[in-house]
């Protein structure tokens, strides 16, 4: 275990066991790691913290965690045991109340076979997890615990808290769809009595099987309720068994899972496999290793031989082939997709014969990459003697967002997920000749015909009539006088001007203040340290870095986590631990209840020790950054504990308190102003050139 999670089971900083190590001569010593990340045996830190007084017990979710990180075989192999221990507890608990009622070394003889029966009974014979090796009895101790775990929050919620945990302490490792966009992709696929579309109802009315071919985690598949059946397939055996493990903790519904390349050995291929009711898919991007050239003659081509360059439109043609007549398949898409010049053959087929029904533009930062605005694709499989519909549903989400960062962790995810649903529900339920109503710069329906000129150009913000500039006349006008009174805010907040004379006196000498440090200060009890994880149960909304850095409000949601967050209260001083910039932000009422989100340092000051004006104001002082700061190859990470800031008494604290809080006003308005004067200069833009606003 890490010095992180030696302070996660004291429930102090990581400052504090430093200072423990150095203090403390029969401190534990390195087993592994390197000289500045050093690994200690847990055995040994508990026994030492019990000594010590200051742990009386390892809380159960730690001490299950711990065997997770402690496994021979690795994290994965880990979770994927006790995952099938939590399958065999919630499946035939009397098997395994049995197993577990006798020793070690006898319960380790018998879940060999157990396990194999339960894994064999819902996930069919061939199954990605193969057959369970005899167990060391040393094993046991870990899976007892996480019985334990799971009787304190569930079986799934036990290997939810695990795998999660394996997530964010991987984070490189895994390209994971937020579970918003999942909910939103799951919306999309199921179908809707009245449809005119072959669809067998409401979902949960009638079988309903759903098949995700790059499944992951098993996140999209996770999202689609009422499933009687899903089947999932990824290229990483550790994947395919944990998704499969995920969705079998979920519900009684039958997991068929399959371990290989869905486009080389499509393990639910025609006509072996029955077809699915709906396909959802987040499919590796821009892989021109994707089978190309053996995959050649592949009768999945219906719509034509995808180019090398053109992954997606292969893993859309894999999707259309395994649903059945009628079936809906949702996949998120590059932008680029829609419009390249290589691909513009299979766009085309696809609008002739009424496969592809709908594209949506979803704002920066749905899903991983977050910077690139991606999309969604919905597509039928047609019917022979269907008509294909006249039109193809465009739709454009960027405006209806709050700022960047994460789509499904933003406050507007929500504006999102509603505009969407409402227009294909719309599109949907109009039959061949879709009538839904246009939302300039939000949606529209746009004749296939019109679609199909030299370039088959599908972004939808290309064929979406523009919105009123501004908002409209009467929004420019109130933007304007907004903008007139935080200027005039602006300067009342002016700091004042040096004297006239100044600039004729020597220049000061600095005076040279005892300084301190915020580590000194948090081993002092002075102030307490926290890091923001930005996950944990409720609804409690998210400051993100964003956020700190821009000085908005709280704008993200909570990953789900069985943990309570940590939630901001008036006077805390959050700061971001990379970009390089001095930023502190002292929370204020509007603030306060946020949970503190990933990438951030929280200062929690004792109100009778430390101003935490005072405190923001010298954290943000850009020397003081410099020195406290680290730099990588591309990035530069801030040392909290490092910072410095003066030995005052309170009262002069105060002091130089009120000066930094009058600087923040300043800036706040500032902030504001510039905001309003992009808005209103981009309406006036946009007003002359549709002709809304005259230049006279």
């Amino acid at each position: 275990m890490t010095a992180a999670e030696i302070a996660r089971l004291a429930g102090v900083g990581r400052a504090a066991v430093s200072n423990w190590r150095r203090r403390h001569a029969d401190f534990p010593r390195p087993v592994g790691g390197t000289e500045t990340s050093p690994s200690f045996a847990l055995a040994q830190v508990t026994d030492w913290l019990r000594a010590q007084g200051k742990l009386a017990e390892v809380p159960l979710r730690e001490r299950v965690w711990q065997y997770v990180t402690a496994h021979p075989g690795g994290s994965v192999a880990a979770l994927v045991k006790a995952g099938s221990a939590l399958l065999l507890v919630r499946d035939r608990p009397r098997e395994w109340l049995e197993a577990a009622a006798v020793s070690d070394e006898r319960m380790a003889t018998l879940l060999a076979p157990a396990l194999d029966r339960v894994l064999a009974l819902r996930f069919g014979p061939a199954h990605p997890l193969g057959a369970t090796a005899p167990l060391p009895s040393a094993s046991v101790p870990f899976l007892r615990a996480a019985a334990e775990l799971a009787a304190e929050l569930g079986t799934r919620g036990a290997f939810e808290f695990l795998l999660g945990r394996h997530l964010e302490a991987n984070p490189r490792q895994y390209t994971l769809t937020p579970d918003g966009l999942a909910l939103l992709m799951a919306a999309l696929a199921r179908p809707h009595s009245g449809a005119g579309t072959g669809s067998t109802g409401a979902a949960g009315a009638a079988p309903f099987t759903v098949l995700d071919p790059a499944c992951g985690t098993g996140t999209l598949l996770r999202a689609v309720p009422g499933a009687t059946t899903r089947y999932a397939q990824d290229s990483s055996p550790e994947l395919a068994s944990l998704a499969a493990l995920r969705l079998a903790l979920q519900s009684d519904a039958p997991v068929r899972a399959a371990a290989a390349d869905s486009l080389r050995a499509d393990a639910f291929a025609r006509p072996a496999a029955e077809p699915v009711d709906a396909v959802l898919c987040h499919p590796p991007f821009n892989e021109r290793n994707w089978g190309h050239e053996e995959l050649a003659y592949d009768p999945r081509w219906e719509y034509g031989l995808p180019a090398r360059a053109e992954s997606e439109l292969a893993w859309v043609q894999h999707a259309l082939a395994h649903l059945r007549e009628g079936g809906t398949a949702v996949l998120l898409m590059p932008p680029a997709a829609a419009a390249r010049r290589s691909g513009r053959r299979i766009r085309a087929d696809l609008l002739r014969r009424g496969a592809l029904r709908a594209v949506v533009a979803l704002p920066a930062g749905a899903a991983p990459p977050y910077g690139i605005p991606l999309h969604l694709w919905v597509l039928r499989r047609p019917a022979p003697q269907a008509a294909p519909p006249a039109g193809l549903l465009l739709v454009d989400t960027a405006a209806l967002a709050d700022g960047p960062g994460p789509g499904p962790g933003r406050a507007g995810w929500a504006a999102v997920h509603s505009a969407v649903e409402e227009a294909w529900t719309a599109y949907e339920r109009g039959g061949p000749a879709p009538d839904v109503p246009d939302v300039p710069g939000v949606r529209r329906v746009v004749p296939v015909v019109d679609l199909l000129d030299d370039d088959v150009d599908l972004t939808p913000a290309r064929h979406l009539p523009p919105p009123a500039a501004g908002g409209g006349l009467a929004e420019l006008t109130a933007v304007r006088d907004r903008l007139d009174s935080t200027l005039t805010r602006a300067a009342r907040l002016t700091p004042p001007a040096p004297p006239a004379d100044a600039k004729d006196r020597p220049a000061a000498v600095p005076a040279r203040l005892p300084l301190t440090t915020v580590g000194e200060l948090a081993r002092a009890g002075a102030l307490l340290l926290y890091t923001g994880t930005g996950s944990g149960a409720g609804r409690a909304p998210v400051l993100t870095e964003y956020d700190v850095s821009a000085g908005t409000g709280p704008s993200g949601t909570l990953a789900a986590a069985a943990e309570q967050p940590l939630l901001t209260a008036p006077g805390d001083v959050v700061v971001p631990l990379t970009g390089g910039a001095g930023v502190a932000r002292v929370v204020d009422a509007a603030t306060a209840g946020a949970a503190l989100g990933r990438g951030l340092q929280l200062l929690r000051p004792d109100p009778a020790a430390l101003d935490p004006w005072f405190l923001a104001g010298f954290l943000r002082a850009t020397a003081n950054n410099r020195r406290a700061s680290s730099h990588a190859s591309t990035t530069t990470r801030l040392d909290v504990r490092r910072l410095e800031l003066p030995r005052l008494p309170r009262t002069e604290q105060e002091v130089y308190g009120a000066r930094f809080r009058a600087l923040a006003e300043f800036e706040d308005a500032l902030r504001l102003a510039a905001r309003l004067g992009e808005q209103l200069v981009q309406g006036l833009y946009d007003g002359l050139s549709d002709g809304t606003v005259r230049p006279d």
